[in-house]
């Protein structure tokens, strides 16, 4: 299973913040910058609403709550204090501006993400009349006016409704018998509330906000503002976009009341993604959160953890913990307690682990402390620390061993001889990964493949996907496969595998080769084992040889290949020459070469050609002829002869191949 998306990512576009995230006003000197705001916001507030005709009250806000863009207006004015406002009320009768990019970051759209709300045919609020008047009356409610591009952003529908039915669904929410600073708060966790049925899933969402604000008196410990609603129903959403079904979960939320008072909601992501981090439903992650509050309390960065002293302190038996070691000793060592959900899958032992956890024994977590501050510390992994400090790129390489102990290596030996063996950087690695990963590659078969062939991560994500693509779909393989050839993810694709794997299943299918050999065989093995092993059976017929000139960019050894296509002929001594020349172009096709077949009907080219009569098991020039078909062996000399030398009076020798 692939690594989750921090879910961190997921919950983050509910934070908010009004304040502009980049410098503003550069253009004005230090002194007069806060007076320079203030004047250009009054001169933006005075444009709107009197040339514009906005209603006074919004175009304030929008002139406070949109510094970037006013910042942007500025820089085009040059600065002098005495005929500032004057100039920036010229400036702004004469040149007209964009508009709705000051609305949008007024209610609260991060400025770099405006432009994909802008439209290259509309520059005037006016042009925007749906959304001005949708923000309005949902202003006029009592919404934070800063804080309504967070309903824009994810329900842009509401915007297109009627005032009427933004004005009915409010008075409908609050049937439900919450208060207009309660409706507020809900409604800018849950966006989705203002819009629909109020049945199904809203009716549902409002059935277990009831339980827990009204029957479970959750409401008596809110402020009475649309902050604190806001605050506390964004930390119900948690556990709503961990997968909780609405309308089934509003009992226990009540029951752990607690958890959304007294812990940010930024306690709670962090609590939730470590522990999705081990591979499990999201749903049972926050389901597992609900039902032992006391996990929120538990501090899992930082501390270091011996992973032999942790299983032993959960339970795992001697002659299990031997068992475990043998067979994943890159995991055991210390790690960080971060890195526990890749430790433990890492090991397969993540399901025992969070079984133990669900089951009541999550106090275990807590109670851990390493018995002795030399416990499972390796002297040849502190040996490989010193010498990484003295190498020339001391930082970039401990990222990369960071990455290491991030996917569930310890700090020992095999993890440092692994290191030696990784290329690129600790995000170039961590790509590599996921891409292994979501391919369907099982987590901790994938570390002990690196463990074997650390080189399958010094590839780029396209190259690994093509070659699991041939493994899979060409040479109809598993990726279970790769539990006993890892390696073969780093032998070249086009110039080793496809030729390799081509011209075995070439002859195999004609009858010359009748042993499939295994893909490692194939792959694998050196040029002189792989030409030895393919013996070809032919004891009832005759069979030439042609070569042709080709072009290809094939490498063999040090030397490019320009000879690189074999043609067998097999029947009738007396074959047809023009039959040769069309199964030679049919079968250089097959290989994916370029030929030079010029002139052979009239047969005054100078193609050349050269008719060898070879017994496959013992003529070393036939071997070398397989050899180059593979693209392995060495370049051989062929002998020039002219088509028209090829004619009914040349007596074609042949062999009987055994």
């Amino acid at each position: 299973m692939p690594i989750p998306i921090s879910i961190y990512t997921t919950f983050c576009r509910h934070f908010s913040s009004s304040l502009p995230k980049r410098p503003i006003f550069t253009s004005v000197p230090w002194k007069y910058k806060n007076q320079a705001i203030k004047l250009a916001q009054q001169a933006l507030t005075d444009y709107l609403h009197s040339t514009r005709s906005l209603p006074y009250t919004y175009a304030d806000q929008i002139s406070k709550n949109s510094l970037v863009s006013l910042s942007n207006l500025v820089s085009n004015i040059h600065f002098t204090s005495p005929t500032f406002a004057t100039s920036l009320q010229k400036y702004l009768r004469y040149h007209p501006i964009n508009e709705l990019e000051f609305f949008y970051e007024s209610i609260g759209i991060d400025y770099d993400e405006v432009s994909g709300f802008l439209s290259n045919d509309k520059f005037f609020i006016s042009e925007e009349g749906s959304a001005i008047n949708v923000s309005c009356v949902l202003c006029d409610f009592g919404f934070p006016w800063n804080k309504l591009g967070m309903l824009y952003k994810e329900e842009k529908r509401v915007f297109s409704m009627s005032e009427e039915d933004v004005k009915s669904r409010l008075c409908g929410l609050k049937g439900f018998r919450f208060s207009t600073t309660s409706v507020i708060g809900i409604s800018l966790a849950f966006p989705f509330v203002l819009r629909g049925e109020l049945s199904g899933e809203i009716g549902a969402l409002f059935d277990d906000l009831k339980r827990v604000f009204v029957d479970f008196d959750l409401e008596s410990c809110v402020e009475g503002n649309v902050d604190a609603w806001y605050e506390v129903c964004r930390k119900i959403r948690v556990f709503y976009d961990l997968g909780c079904e609405k309308g089934k979960v509003g009992e226990l939320m009540g029951k752990s009341k607690r958890i959304f008072v007294d812990y940010p909601v930024e306690v709670l992501v962090q609590k939730a993604e470590f522990f999705c981090k081990f591979g499990f439903r999201k749903e049972d992650v926050g389901l597992l959160l609900l039902k032992k509050p006391g996990i929120l309390d538990f501090q899992l960065e930082g501390q270091v953890i011996s992973v032999k002293g942790l299983l032993k302190h959960f339970g795992l038996s001697a002659e299990e913990l031997k068992s475990v070691a043998q067979n994943y000793g890159h995991v055991f060592g210390r790690n960080k307690m971060a890195n526990l959900p890749h430790v433990m899958r890492a090991m397969e032992l993540h399901e025992w682990f969070f079984n133990k956890i669900k089951d009541g024994n999550h106090q275990l977590l807590a109670s851990y402390v390493m018995s002795d501050p030399d416990e499972d510390l390796d002297e040849k992994y502190r040996d490989g620390l010193e010498r990484i400090q003295r190498t020339r790129t001391p930082m970039h390489t401990m990222n990369k061993l960071e990455f290491l102990h991030a996917i569930g290596f310890g700090e020992n030996a095999l993890t440092i001889k692994v290191l030696t063996d990784l290329h690129g950087t600790s995000s170039e690695l961590q790509e590599r990964v996921d891409c292994l990963l979501r391919y369907g590659i099982v987590f901790s078969k994938l570390c002990s493949m690196i463990r074997r062939m650390p080189k399958i991560l010094s590839q780029k994500p396209e190259i690994l996907q093509q070659k699991l693509n041939y493994l899979c779909e060409d040479m109809k393989s598993s990726l279970q496969y790769l539990d006993i050839f890892p390696s073969f993810l780093c032998f070249n694709l086009e110039n080793r595998i496809k030729p390799r794997h081509r011209f075995h299943m070439w002859l195999t299918e004609r009858g010359f080769c009748k042993q499939e050999y295994s893909i490692s065989s194939i792959v694998a093995t050196s040029d002189k084992s792989f030409v030895a092993r393919l013996h070809v059976d032919t004891s009832d017929n005759y069979y030439e040889v042609i070569f042709f000139q080709v072009t290809s960019n094939l490498l063999c050894g040090h030397a490019l290949l320009q000879t690189v296509a074999l043609i067998f002929a097999y029947g009738h001594p007396d074959i047809n020459f023009e039959n040769l020349v069309e199964l030679g172009k049919e079968t250089l096709d097959n290989f994916n070469l370029q030929s030079s077949f010029e002139d052979w009907e009239n047969g005054g080219g100078r193609a050349r050609c050269l008719l060898v009569i070879a017994d496959w098991s013992t003529d070393d020039h036939g071997c070398c002829i397989f050899s180059s078909l593979s693209a392995y062996g060495g370049c051989i000399e062929i002998e020039d002869r002219s088509p028209r030398e090829v004619d009914d009076s040349w007596t074609l020798s042949h062999s009987h191949f055994s």
